[in-house]
């Protein structure tokens, strides 16, 4: 069974997107069956990975709150060993059509369990909210990562979500852990960067991946390209540090031996 992570921070601007697609396009690399999940109405994992959400016919929407089944909605992508579970702008109404329903909390979690045996690795990216999608992807995943930037209002809203966290843990997913907190957006030459990075570690220790994603012209452009940074450059220092948090991920499930 596939084990689903969900990439997760209401904060925006904080590498969501990037790191679901750069993290899945490694795990796929390294040859694991690798689904991304585009749970963000703003469609950016669709986009990003060369698909116009207005073109898309069934999403992550459809699947939920029609009944449409994950089968029907998957893309295979041009990457081997990745595909894709779109969005499009409809997951905006979402929220409000489930309100009434019935474990309205579940409908991502019933919707993944039909086909979470044909991969490794579920990614999905969270909309920059903590709202009804959220916390069906928060429901539906066995862990979390946390992407923060190394900038000025780092930790700001990070307790909101670790307290939401709590909160799922607590009466809607008692499996759900914490991957990791993924420092995002790094600048070595900048002081704050390392103020930040200094700041997490010691608040959150071994919660904290040892991999720091840089600040990288390839991770910024590859989205306009429709393609991930390793796609467009494999050697550029964007794509080999999301490589590296992949290598990180697989030791930390024992699904990779540890490297001397």
């Amino acid at each position: 069974m596939g084990k689903v992570i969900a990439i997760a921070n209401q904060k925006g601007g904080v590498g969501k997107t990037t790191t679901t697609i750069n993290l899945a396009a490694s795990l796929a690399a390294l040859e694991f069956q690798t689904l991304i999940v585009d749970a963000d109405p703003q469609a950016n994992s669709t986009s990003g990975l060369g698909y116009n959400p207005k073109e898309i016919e069934n999403s992550i929407y459809e699947c939920m709150v029609e009944g449409v089944r994950p089968q029907d909605a998957i893309i295979q992508t041009d990457f081997p060993n990745l595909d894709l579970l779109p969005s499009h702008i409809d997951l905006v109404g979402a929220e409000i059509e489930m309100i009434n329903l019935q474990n309205r909390e579940d409908k991502m979690k019933n919707a993944l369990d039909s086909i979470r045996d044909s991969y490794d690795f579920v990614i999905i990216d969270c909309s920059p909210s903590l709202g009804l999608i959220t916390i069906n992807s928060l429901t539906a995943a066995d862990s979390v990562i946390i992407p923060v930037q190394c900038e000025y209002f780092a930790l700001e809203g990070l307790g909101k979500l670790l307290n939401t966290i709590k909160i799922i843990q607590s009466r809607l997913n008692t499996n759900l852990s914490i991957e990791g907190i993924l420092l995002t957006m790094y600048d070595l030459r900048v002081r704050l960067s390392n103020q930040v990075v200094g700041e997490v570690t010691s608040h959150f220790q071994q919660m904290v991946f040892n991999t720091i994603i840089p600040r990288n012209i390839r991770l910024s452009e590859s989205p306009s390209f429709g393609v991930p940074a390793l796609a467009q450059d494999a050697d550029s220092k964007g794509a080999v540090s999301y490589l590296n948090l992949a290598r990180e991920i697989l030791i930390k499930n024992g699904l990779m031996p540890q490297e001397a």
